[in-house]
């Protein structure tokens, strides 16, 4: 068994990380004969290749976590801070200093460590800030090029720093962010969010400001290339999601020649991943070994993150509404939540008096989806059930929050994005 050292404890790790309940195996018995997931070296097996969030259902802990903090933690981009939410308490707990511009809070792969990524923003002191789960303080920052985004290869052998200004993927030794490698990108401008395949070979990685997505090879390590999004032939106008289903009066001529995709995520199967679109006003779907564009899915104004439900039955579409784009303001936020088996909307939640939900994650429970407000400088805690929203009041824009601990064997980055 492998030892460990970080922020002063000794942690066991190998055989704990990848433990996970009995209530997780399936039953010989009754369960279909499915075919099983060949991965990557290194990479922890796929328990239900019919459903890959399959060990990140509600409260299904890694052992590692049982000490860490019920906490909230909320990057604030403008105030170069953190907020820290007592979830059950919904009061402001902490707030500490940080880098410049921090984007998102990232667990690592072994769960032991929270990264603030602080990008800097065309400065040249970008840095990550480690945060200590089971106190909710912060550590010293280590100096890293960019880091916009943070993700882990599968195998947990590298970090995988998304420079975006640099059109870059650093990979780097997950403890100490030592340089491995790096993989240029040049034709993805606003590399920023991504997701893996089923069997860890590959990855899909949002460019931004080229509306396009790349697919990089993690075993040869390289650029497979890039697929450029279509655009819908219509959007929402800028006014308020429907409650119900959407209205085709809500709808207008889609100008926009150039999607800016944003957050992507794997269907249960690993079949498919879906692709947030703000100027497309939705999901794109991809089939991701054919790396082909295979439907879309209108969702709400300025579509942006994306984040399973604890039974990986659903998914919720945060729609970030009232933010700049080409320096004016489109519509309302809400959030939509779509069935994965059908991709069929099954809810739009509206936020009272608009709200520009953003990035979060879905809690341990599976009964909150808590999102920052990021042009109103607050939080949101959606009540799972029916939609109700609370708000929080924080930093200054905030970002990428993180939702700790979460179930799940390990983390492959962003805001959580555990298996």
């Amino acid at each position: 068994m492998k030892k460990i050292s970080l922020f002063g404890l000794t942690l066991f790790a190998t055989a704990a990380i990848f433990a996970a309940p009995e209530a997780s195996t399936p039953n010989v018995a009754t369960a279909p004969a499915i075919k099983s997931i060949v991965t990557v070296p290194g990479m922890p097996p796929v328990i239900n290749p019919q459903n890959i969030y399959s060990e990140n259902g509600a409260n299904m802990f890694n052992p590692v976590v049982k000490d860490d903090l019920p906490r909230i933690y909320v990057p604030n981009l403008r105030s170069n801070d953190v907020t820290v939410i007592d979830p059950a308490s919904l009061k402001v707990v902490d707030r500490f200093k940080v880098g410049y511009s921090p984007q998102h809070i990232v667990p690592s792969w072994d769960l032991r460590t929270l990264w603030v990524a602080n990008n800097a923003e065309g400065r040249k002191d970008g840095s990550l800030t480690p945060i200590d789960p089971r106190t909710g303080k912060p550590g010293k920052a280590l100096p890293v090029d960019d880091p916009y985004n943070l993700y882990f290869s599968p195998d947990g052998k590298s970090a995988i720093v998304v420079a975006e200004a640099m059109h870059r993927l650093d990979f780097r030794d997950p403890q100490t962010m030592k340089l491995q490698y790096a993989i240029d990108v040049p034709q993805c401008k606003g590399i920023n969010h991504a997701d893996f395949s089923i069997d860890g070979k590959y990855a899909l990685f949002t460019c931004e400001f080229e509306g396009s997505i790349a697919k990089i090879d993690l075993v040869n390590r390289s650029v497979v290339g890039y697929l450029k999004l279509t655009m819908p032939s219509t959007r929402f106008k800028a006014v308020p999601t429907s409650t119900g289903p959407i209205n085709p009066a809500d709808t207008e001529i889609c100008s926009s020649k150039k999607g800016m995709p944003q957050d992507i995520r794997s269907s249960p199967d690993g079949k498919r991943f879906y692709v947030a679109d703000m100027e497309a006003d939705g999901v794109h779907i991809i089939d991701g070994d054919a790396f082909t564009k295979i439907g879309f899915i209108a969702t709400g104004v300025a579509a942006h993150g994306i984040y399973p439900s604890r039974d990986g039955k659903q998914f919720y579409v945060s729609n970030r509404g009232s933010h700049q784009i080409h320096g004016k303001p489109r519509g309302k936020g809400s959030v939509t939540v779509i069935d994965f088996a059908s991709e069929k909307i099954v809810a739009q939640w509206p936020i009272p008096g608009g709200g520009s939900p953003d990035m979060g994650n879905v809690s341990a429970n599976g009964k909150e989806l808590w999102l920052s407000g990021r042009f109103d400088d607050e939080v949101y805690r959606f009540d799972t059930s029916n939609g109700q929203v609370t708000k929080i009041a924080v930093g200054k824009e905030p970002h990428g929050l993180t939702v700790w601990p979460q179930p799940g064997r390990y983390s492959l980055g962003h805001t959580g994005n555990l298996r």
